[in-house]
């Protein structure tokens, strides 16, 4: 895995499908911005160092307002500033993509995979070794194959109906409101500038 640079603030760009405009916007860390009818929360922005490879990703939540304040989630996961349209965000009037990350100066580095690589042999002992031969490696017994597990029992429907419990989804989380709000759709359009000449 490689260094990282995690960032304090999250810049997307958004379009209004209907209008055609694009704005961009920045959004902190774990705040709560509301473009058009979708709110954003990012939760974490990460780039590489200068000297890797450029990687800009964002973990984000976004939610849509739907009639009569209903939050619906429609995405959640990783977005990609070099691919915006690989795991992208699908609404009808509004698209969201990451642009970068800023703010962040602190590498976090991570440790490399370390790979069975053979042991270096110190100098003086490569000599002796050429003169006795390497033991042969030990045969290993191979392992038992785990039980192969065959499913559920058969239902006994001769016992008359029963009552199963359903897993019930957790409460939702509180909302918080969002700090700002970005509504394109609010001005009307720019009309080209030859109109009317």
């Amino acid at each position: 895995m490689a260094d990282r640079i995690v960032h304090p603030t999250a810049v997307f760009a958004g379009l209004d499908k209907i209008t055609g405009r694009i704005i961009s916007f920045e959004v902190a860390i774990n705040e709560t911005v509301q473009f058009g009818s979708l709110q954003i929360t990012p939760r974490v922005c990460n780039t590489r160092p200068a000297t890797e490879a450029p990687q800009t990703d964002v973990f984000a939540e976004v939610d849509e307002i739907g009639d009569k304040e209903n939050f619906r989630r429609i995405f959640s996961g990783w977005m990609f500033a070099a691919s915006p349209g690989l795991h992208g965000i699908e609404h009808p009037v509004y698209d969201i993509w990451l642009t970068d990350c800023k703010g962040g100066t602190q590498v976090i580095h991570t440790k490399p995979d370390v790979a069975d690589a053979p042991e270096a042999v110190p100098a003086d002992t490569a000599a002796a070794s050429d003169a006795k031969p390497a033991p042969a490696p030990k045969k290993r017994k191979p392992k038992p194959a785990p039980p192969v597990d065959a499913g559920p029992a058969p239902l006994d429907l001769s016992a008359g109906p029963t009552t199963q419990t359903v897993p019930v989804a957790p409460p939702p989380v509180a909302r918080a409101a969002p700090s700002r709000r970005f509504f394109p759709t609010d001005q009307p359009p720019i009309p080209p500038g030859d109109v009317g000449q």
